[in-house]
């Protein structure tokens, strides 16, 4: 076997197939917490020093090389809020969402124990508040939708006589779903919104 071929093998032979061209990958924790009122979302609000300040969002980040995002999940949600992976009890992985900007997401809704939610601390320099939010509310309020497309801007140096199509080629364009839910003056949207909709048609 060739050199070249061999290498192939020994990549495809062991390769687990992700998103091609991906910069980076991120994943979050969906936090599951025990109320008197039945099972509640945990949320977080960006602090004012992050990107996106004062929206909320789950805990997560960055994937680092050789994480499972599992491992990255408990990792951002210890660093932000200080309940140990510990007292986390996992459920699984949920569809991860590709974003236009060339990075999947990956969500795994896991339940918090009581002493874990006890030990919850946010830290501040990313985390300006939390709160959590009755999933009976998320199953009984349909969040209003929103879209909007994603245009094509195709440069003019564009070489379509190289490539054999005519200049009014219909480029594809592409759509995206915004849900937004209001609980109590916080507002839910985008793609934390999106992954709540989708644990939610689980239930």
């Amino acid at each position: 076997m060739s050199g070249e071929l061999e290498r192939l093998r020994r990549y495809y032979g062991g390769h687990t197939p992700g998103l091609l061209g991906k910069r980076h990958e991120y994943a979050v924790l969906c936090p599951l917490v025990e109320q008197t009122d039945g099972l509640h979302l945990l949320f977080e609000v960006r602090s004012a020093a992050v990107r996106q300040a004062g929206e909320t969002c789950f805990p997560g980040g960055r994937m680092e090389p050789g994480e499972t995002p599992a491992d990255c999940a408990l990792r951002e949600t210890e660093e932000e809020l200080a309940i140990p992976p510990a007292e986390i009890r996992l459920l699984g992985e949920g569809d991860f969402i590709c974003s236009q900007r060339g990075f999947l997401l990956r969500p795994l809704p896991g339940l918090v124990s009581h002493a874990g939610f006890a030990t919850l601390r946010p830290a501040p320099a990313e985390v300006a508040d939390v709160y959590t939010v009755p999933l009976e509310f998320f199953r009984s309020t349909p969040p209003e939708r929103y879209t909007y497309d994603l245009l094509p801007h195709v440069p003019d140096h564009f070489p379509y006589e190289t490539v054999g199509i005519p200049r009014d080629y219909p480029w594809a364009a592409g759509r995206v779903e915004v849900p937004v839910w209001v609980w109590r003056g916080r507002v839910i949207w985008g793609m934390t919104a999106r992954i709540v909709a989708d644990l939610i048609a689980r239930l």
